[in-house]
């Protein structure tokens, strides 16, 4: 049994390093927007973005100027791609239902899915304007029902983007902002004199953004940690290193800090996508962006069995892994730790990212061995509840439940319990004993 790494990424030691200086930074900045509020909020937006409008929020007006600016077949396509993610949010809600039972007579159990009643929604934009995380978290958070959804993104190239502004719009956000980073989810999160805080966060970032988003929970819901990119592609030989080379570039091309990973069982194949990759970076626009996640934080992993393949894939836990092999299928059915699947040649990652439907926004570093991605469920709370409909139950249940109290020393509980004894089944339990049982039998 032999994994070898043909390519390393920088190691965990540099890595940690880089976090920890990013914790710092979001600490600092988080305590200063809740400190001074919206003046902190514009001095942030004027040092990162250059950008300080006489409002963040836009107005119906500028919503509508900025939609107009598009072009009828830019408008479709958005409109399409966002039609894909509702239709099939709409089929994920469908298969979550309230239930009620009767467990035994007298006794009704049930719950209720209830969504979260505001969401912050952040859209990435300052490096490419993130038009398609839009719909997957404002349009799939229209779907689950929210009745306040806000949405903030960055300017891009000193404005408001059109596309991604009319996605958020089109997706049914009711208050749109223009700022992005560290102030646009401290200010979502926290409040400030012009911005009511939300209940929840969602949507993807970078490592700040990202690390802002942990440190907030408690204070308010996340939907999980989504910081830079993460690619994994599993391949063996029925696929060519120009597919391998293109699948991780084009993951890379999102951040100097977005793992790619090439997981292979023939050294041939990964020789080839070594020297395809170098091929490519230099005719790919986003070269320099690309060529230092891959020098940085790119692998090459050469196995000798696809049982090993499935092993490190799970350790792993990337957030987007592409299965190009003779055995998606078995790759799918024995993977546990993953973002999201990308299965045969068909397919990738780009497909999940802005049209085919399902979210694009995904858990990283190893997160998907807790949780799985954004979708309309975590939008919803579910909530039990229980009532008693017959004296019978409540003195049946309650009995069961003064002996079970009694037993845990918990007095003023079983007071609780025994009270509806006495009331609801006549019966006179001494204060602070527990209930007598029916029959000896019990």
């Amino acid at each position: 049994m032999t994994i070898e790494y043909l390519k390393r990424g920088k190691p965990e030691a540099e890595r940690a390093e880089d976090d920890a200086k990013t914790r710092a930074i979001v600490e600092a900045t988080l305590a200063d927007i809740e400190k001074r509020g919206d003046a902190a909020v514009r001095e942030l937006s004027e040092k990162f973005d250059g950008y300080s409008p006489d409002s963040f929020r836009l107005t119906q007006a500028e919503i509508d100027a900025l939609i107009a600016e598009l072009t009828p077949r830019e408008l479709a396509d958005i409109q399409f791609a966002q039609q894909q993610v509702r239709d099939f949010a709409q089929a994920q809600r469908d298969s979550m239902l309230d239930i009620e039972v009767e467990t035994m007579p007298g006794v009704i159990l049930g719950h209720k899915n209830i969504p979260v009643q505001s969401v912050g929604c952040y859209v990435p934009g300052g490096k490419f304007p993130m038009v398609a995380s839009a719909h997957m978290s404002v349009a799939t958070a229209s779907v689950a029902g929210v009745p306040r959804i806000i949405a903030c993104t960055p300017p891009w190239q000193g404005k408001p983007n059109p596309a991604v502004i009319a996605a958020m719009h089109l997706g049914g956000a009711h208050e749109i902002y223009v700022m992005g980073g560290i102030q646009a989810v401290g200010a979502m999160a926290i409040g400030t004199e012009t911005i009511d805080p939300v209940h929840m966060l969602v949507g993807p970032g970078n490592a700040f953004v990202a690390e802002a988003k942990r440190q907030l929970f408690g204070r308010v819901g996340i939907d999980l940690f989504a910081g830079p990119t993460e690619t994994m592609v599993i391949a063996d030989e029925t696929v060519d290193a120009e597919m391998c080379a293109t699948d991780l570039l084009g993951q890379a091309e999102h951040g100097y800090n977005s793992p790619a990973v090439l997981l292979t069982n023939s050294r041939k194949l990964a020789d080839e996508t070594a020297a395809e990759i170098e091929r490519i970076l230099g005719i790919l626009p986003t070269a320099d962006t690309a060529r230092k996640s891959w020098e940085d934080y790119g692998e090459i992993i050469l196995c000798d069995t696809y049982d090993e393949m499935l092993q490190v894939a799970d350790d792993v836990a990337s957030e987007h892994v592409q299965v190009m092999t003779d055995r998606d299928d078995w790759f799918l059915e024995h993977m546990t730790c993953y973002g999201a699947l990308f299965l045969g040649p068909r397919t990738n990652v780009a497909n999940g990212d802005k049209v085919i439907g399902t979210n694009h926004t995904l858990p990283t570093k190893k997160a998907g061995r807790y949780t799985g991605g954004l979708w309309v469920g975590k939008y919803l709370k579910t909530h039990s509840y229980q009532k008693v409909t017959t004296d019978e139950a409540a003195a049946e249940i309650g009995a069961y439940g003064s002996r079970l109290c009694m037993l845990e020393g918990f007095v003023g509980h079983a007071e609780q319990c025994n009270l509806r004894v006495r009331r609801y089944g006549g019966i006179n339990v001494p204060y602070g004993e527990g209930a007598p049982a029916r029959d000896a039998a019990e």
